[in-house]
């Protein structure tokens, strides 16, 4: 097997804004697979929250010895081995990850979803993410969005209520929120998420500081709509920290260090009763697809 990659950055069609930065790019790494002829491919998109970089990337992709991923791949296995070259790294290790589940179905002849027993007829709708920007921009993005059946909207600042108010000018579609832990007290987080429901806001995500855990579980019992935990919930043992400070969780494979671990959260967020979203950050379609 011949391990290959190449470093290169996504330029956005709009400038990304959410609650603690904007970002006009996002570094990616594609990382590619061979063997027996096959090519396996997967994406690392690294955020800036996340501290991951090409450099970074490559320095733990030099490191990865691919006579570890013998065949029939024991994906658990893999997973212990790459969290053994170094901690963190979610993002590049999903790359491997996502590029090994290609290479898996190319070699047995079957797409990724039957592999994982998925049905592409019960796959949930898909939202449209909108960052926070001045109201023309937000009615442009809103006029983009055709064929969307939710549209998801970044707040956090003091504009949210306008930025709603603008979206909800020129559509009636359902819409999902996300404050990226931009808001501080809960009082007035409690009074935005009333209000929000009569905007017909059908959930928010991590609406606090990942780290204020009563915060945010203040709110979840108190609010009239489903609070989803994002930044708070990282790889599989977040999951059970979760439960009880949160409705729900989103499940991103740039978070889950990939498919694998992507598919037991899933199964262990269903053990406790708990909301599923499947989010991205900025990827192509390369891992998009995978999630």
């Amino acid at each position: 097997m011949i391990l290959t990659y190449q470093p290169y950055d996504l330029l956005l069609k709009h400038p990304f804004t959410i609650a603690k930065f904007t970002r006009t790019s996002t570094p990616l790494m594609l990382v590619q697979l061979a063997h027996e002829g096959y090519i396996g491919y997967g994406e690392a998109s690294m955020v800036p929250y996340m501290g991951e970089s090409h450099a970074s990337a490559a320095e733990f992709l030099n490191k990865v010895d691919v006579s570890q991923f013998t065949y029939p791949f024991n994906f658990d296995a893999i997973i212990a081995y790459l969290d053994n070259i170094a901690p963190g790294n979610p993002a590049v290790k999903a790359a491997v990850d996502i590029a090994l589940h290609d290479l898996d179905g190319k070699l047995r002849q079957q797409a990724c979803w039957q592999l994982l027993g998925s049905d592409p007829l019960k796959m949930p709708v898909t939202s449209y993410t909108i960052g926070i920007d001045s109201p023309d921009v937000i009615r442009q993005k809103v006029n983009e969005a055709k064929g969307i059946k939710v549209i998801k909207v970044k707040l956090g600042r003091d504009t949210d209520k306008e930025l709603i108010t603008t979206i909800r000018l020129v559509t009636e579609l359902p819409l999902y929120a996300d404050a990226n832990q931009g808001w501080t007290d809960k009082h007035q987080s409690l009074d935005m998420l009333h209000w929000l429901h009569e905007q017909g806001v059908e959930l928010l995500e991590q609406p606090m500081a990942k780290t204020n855990v009563y915060g945010n579980a203040w709110l979840t019992e108190r609010s009239p709509i489903p609070i989803i935990g994002d930044e708070a919930v990282q790889r599989l043992g977040d999951i059970e920290k979760a439960a009880g400070v949160y409705h729900g969780i989103n499940i991103k494979l740039m978070k889950s260090a990939g498919m694998h671990e992507a598919k037991l959260m899933i199964q262990k967020a269903r053990e406790l009763n708990l909301k599923i979203l499947i989010g991205c950050m900025s990827e192509t379609s390369c891992a998009t697809l995978a999630a």
